[in-house]
Parts: structure tokens; C-alpha cells; sequence
């Protein structure tokens, strides 16, 4: 059996963030995407045990403050894309700069020197990871997905798409249906029975 699911990456783990500092009792307040406030100091065993639970779920505590800064980056592009629909028709230098309260010349060349790669980059994959998502729920068409990912065009995103994934949003429209139809027609061929026939004795 194959689920399609849809899910809220930041809010999963913020969940998971406050059931383990519940968990360890630790007083806290949660600022932001990637800032929580330790409202007290952390025993340096009970510290070194909530960091390695955390690792876990790949939630790190970041102790360089420019890694830290990054990660701020990176959350505030997942969210606009992933999440705030309105801000994909922003110009997005200027929404991270402004979310960011930094140059988006100063958040570029941080990113690239922290990173190894550019911000424009970055918000590429998501956009195509989004625009994944889009297709598995399928609910838009294409020319709607290009409106709300901010595309000029549906051959602009197609173009994207083929260069991040080797595959047009078409051909990976038709491996979904696919697999959708191949998981449809095991659950019938599990769900029937064949019908069994008595026969007259000579």
C-alpha cells in the first residue's frame, strides 16, 4: 500500500522541537523559524543528550553563527515557497532582505560562501519540489502551477524542471498516474475472489 502525503515540514518540526524540550523540561520560547529561546542554562550532559535526540529527525542546533544564519535563509525560502503563496509573486530580493532586516547583496555572497552554492540555486530545487507536490495532489494544470511558482511561462518551469530532474513535469504527470494505477489495480486483484464451482459426482 502507497500513501500520497502532504505535509507542513516547518510545523512538523516545531512539533517535534517542543515535545523534546517538554520531554527534558527545559523552559523555552520559541522565536521563529529556527530560533528558540532557552530561558535558563542546559547541563551540558542534558545538552549533549537533546542534541543527539534531535539529530534524529535531522534537526541540528547550530553553534556557528553564520551556519545558524544560513539555516535562517534557508527556512525563510522554504517558507515562501512552500507556504506563503502570496509572496511568489514578490520580487525576492527584496522579501528576504526585508524578512532578513540585510542586503540581499550581503545574504547572497554569505550563502554562497557558506553554502558552496547560490541563493537563486537554493530556491530553484524548491520551487521544483513544490511544483512535485503540485503534481501528485493534482489539482492545478501546468499553466496554473507556472502562475503560482511566479514562472514567465509553462516552458520556463518545464525547462527548470527537466534540468533539475532529468524529466519534463509531463513524463513525471505520467509515472504518478502510473504507479497510481498500477497501487489501484493490486488493492482489486487482493480484493478478488474467484468464483468456485461445484460440479455434479459421476
Amino acid at each position: 500500500m502507497k500513501l500520497q502525503i502532504k505535509y507542513d515540514i516547518n510545523l512538523a518540526c516545531k512539533v517535534i522541537l517542543q515535545e523534546h524540550l517538554d520531554k527534558f523540561e527545559i523552559p523555552y520560547e520559541i522565536m521563529g523559524l529556527g530560533d528558540v529561546e532557552i530561558k535558563g542554562t542546559i547541563p551540558p550532559e542534558q545538552y549533549k543528550e537533546l542534541e543527539v535526540s534531535l539529530k534524529k529527525y535531522g534537526i541540528e542546533i547550530l553553534d556557528n553563527p553564520k551556519n545558524a544564519f544560513i539555516q535562517k535563509i534557508k527556512d525563510v525560502i522554504i517558507e515562501m515557497v512552500h507556504l506563503d503563496d502570496k509572496a511568489q509573486t514578490s520580487k525576492i530580493s527584496v522579501y528576504l532582505a526585508d524578512r532578513l532586516n540585510h542586503s540581499y547583496g550581503y545574504l547572497s555572497s554569505l550563502f554562497s560562501e557558506i553554502t558552496h552554492t547560490s541563493i537563486e540555486n537554493f530556491i530553484i530545487l524548491q520551487k521544483i519540489e513544490r511544483a512535485k507536490q503540485m503534481i501528485i495532489e493534482d489539482k492545478l494544470t501546468l499553466t496554473e502551477m507556472a502562475w503560482q511558482l511566479n514562472y514567465s511561462s509553462v516552458a520556463h518551469l518545464s525547462n527548470q524542471f527537466k534540468k533539475t530532474t532529468g524529466l519534463t513535469p509531463t513524463a513525471f504527470q505520467r509515472i504518478i498516474k502510473k504507479e497510481e494505477t498500477s497501487i489501484q489495480l493490486n488493492k482489486t486483484l487482493k480484493t478478488y475472489e474467484p468464483r468456485r464451482f461445484t460440479y455434479p459426482s459421476c
